[in-house]
C-alpha cells in the first residue's frame, strides 16, 4: 500500500499544473491614475552633456522622463525645466499634454542602476503632471505612481525628441 501511495504521489507531483512565467525585460510601467499602464516600447538616451531622456510608449500615449544626469540618485520634479516628467496622448487630431516644471506638478525619479557595460538603465518614478492648457471640461492633471523602468536600453545619441 505504501508503494502505491508513493507512486501516486510521484505521478501527481510530476503532472501538476505548471504556470508559464513571462519576464518583462526591459520594462517601463506604473499606475496611471491607479490603473496599470505598461509601455509597449521603452528606450533611453544619454546626450553628450550626460542628460538622460527615458521614453515609454503605449499606443497613442507616451511618458517622457528627463533627467539632469545619469548619476544614480533621486531627482525631484517641479523644480526646474531640466528634470521633468511629461505624459501625452492623442485622440484623433486632439493632443493632450501633462507636464511638470518650475512650481508645476511634483514627484521624483530615482535611478537605481546605470549599467554602462550592458547599456541599460533602471529605476523608479512617481509624479503628478499638470495640463496647463486644459479647457473647462478637460482633465487638469494625471498621476503616475509605483512607476518602474527596468533595464531600458540606452543609446548615446539624440535621435528622438524630448
Amino acid at each position: 500500500m505504501k508503494k502505491y501511495f508513493c507512486f501516486l504521489s510521484l505521478i501527481f507531483s510530476l503532472s501538476s499544473c505548471t504556470e508559464e512565467v513571462k519576464f518583462n525585460n526591459p520594462a517601463f510601467q506604473g499606475l496611471k491614475d491607479n490603473v496599470f499602464w505598461l509601455a509597449q516600447i521603452s528606450e533611453a538616451q544619454i546626450a553628450l552633456d550626460d542628460k538622460v531622456t527615458l521614453k515609454g510608449t503605449m499606443g497613442s500615449e507616451q511618458v517622457l522622463l528627463n533627467l539632469a544626469s545619469s548619476e544614480e540618485k533621486t531627482y525631484f520634479l517641479g523644480v526646474d525645466n531640466v528634470t521633468r516628467a511629461s505624459y501625452y496622448y492623442e485622440i484623433g487630431s486632439d493632443v493632450f499634454l501633462f507636464s511638470t516644471g518650475p512650481n508645476i506638478g511634483e514627484g521624483q525619479i530615482t535611478i537605481t542602476e546605470y549599467n554602462i557595460e550592458n547599456k541599460t538603465i533602471s529605476g523608479t518614478f512617481k509624479f503628478k503632471a499638470v495640463n496647463s492648457n486644459a479647457a473647462e471640461n478637460e482633465k487638469t492633471n494625471v498621476s503616475f505612481t509605483e512607476g518602474v523602468f527596468y533595464k531600458v536600453p540606452v543609446t548615446p545619441s539624440s535621435s528622438f525628441e524630448n
